[in-house]
């Protein structure tokens, strides 16, 4: 199929276009697409008119009318569409109504089981597709005695990303912290150079190379749909500390490391890792051979192809069925010297 999509979310994106489709990309001069599979293509926008597009995958709202501009062609109802809801709720974590709830021309597609049963999607058709990471192999030494820690943006995300309780895990390790504007996090916390260390923004085969020298991964997040980098961590072989919010308690199992709402109990867990390597590298061993099953780049990609088949099938077959409507409502077989009739006049 030719399958039109954004860049939109990297990690998310990496793994989908693995697939065996023709993706095709608008061009946006200012965000370049980084190196990807031949099957992927940047198109100039003024010509995807002239490209066959067979399904829009939707990511955010403003690429429905996008689309429908671009293409000539309304998602959901003149070409094949599905919306990704890569996040959880903003506002209300139980009552917030999706934006594209109780229509049926588009099917909402989760990345996880907790984002379906959490948003509000009323009557629309809605699917979990669970994410699919590209294993970059069992790397973990866990020769630093350091909890590694992975968050864009913690400072200005505060809560939400768990900021706030970072210095408790800082008061048993050091933090090695990574992501964008990690830089931020010393003089926000009030943490020295022995409880934290700012280790950077970093390309991704870097940071695998780097975090898997961690005795063990932490993820600080209270709320938000499933962190790439907690699966990536796991398919690393690293042992995991995790808040037992969200998605986490279906994504990570007990023996992976750690799973617990309570700050203090993971706290103690992350002392005991540092003192036992021996039982951090097998809790890492564990973590690892969940994410290979769970989370597997194989299993994502088969979801998503038996999705798309059956998305485009059901979209023709609702075409070829308003077709025959509108055939037979703008005809009508002639008797008696009867005039054919057509849709719109008066009778």
């Amino acid at each position: 199929m030719r399958v039109l999509v954004w860049q939109v979310h990297g990690g998310w994106m990496d793994g989908f276009v693995r697939g065996g489709h023709d993706y095709l990309v608008p061009a946006d001069p200012e965000h370049p697409l980084p190196a990807s599979p031949p099957s992927v293509r940047e198109v100039p926008p003024e010509q995807l008119r002239d490209e066959p597009v067979d399904v829009v995958i939707l990511q955010r709202l403003e690429e429905i009318d996008r689309a429908a501009e671009l293409l000539g062609r309304r998602p959901g109802r003149e070409v094949a569409a599905v919306f990704v809801e890569h996040n959880t709720p903003k506002r209300s974590p139980f009552g917030e109504r999706h934006p594209l709830a109780d229509q049926d021309e588009i099917p909402v597609v989760h990345v996880t089981h907790f984002n379906r049963l959490i948003w509000d999607s009323g009557r629309a058709r809605t699917r979990v597709i669970e994410h699919g990471v590209a294993d970059p192999g069992e790397r973990y030494t866990g020769e630093l005695p350091a909890l590694g820690v992975v968050v864009n943006e913690p400072v200005r995300r505060g809560r939400v990303a768990g900021t706030d309780l970072l210095p408790r895990f800082a008061a048993e390790a050091r933090l090695d912290c990574f992501g964008i504007d990690a830089e931020l996090l010393p003089d926000h916390l009030g943490l020295t150079d022995e409880r934290i260390l700012v280790a950077g923004d970093l390309p991704t085969a870097s940071l695998h190379a780097e975090l898997a020298r961690r005795r063990a991964y932490l993820h600080p997040m209270r709320w938000t749909s499933l962190g790439l980098s907690l699966l990536e961590a796991m398919h690393l072989a690293m042992p995991v500390l995790a808040l037992a919010t969200t998605e986490v308690p279906r994504a990570v199992p007990p023996e992976a490391g750690a799973i617990s709402s309570d700050p203090e109990e993971l706290a103690l867990a992350a002392r005991r890792l540092l003192s036992d390597p021996d039982e951090a590298r097998a809790c890492g061993q564990a973590a690892r051979a969940y994410a290979l099953e769970h989370y597997g780049l194989d299993r994502f990609l088969r979801d998503w192809d038996a999705l798309l088949e059956e998305q485009f099938e059901t979209h023709a077959g609702r075409r070829r069925r308003s077709a025959a409507s509108d055939e037979s409502e703008t005809s009508v077989a002639p008797r008696s010297g009867v005039p054919v009739l057509e849709k719109g006049r008066d009778r």
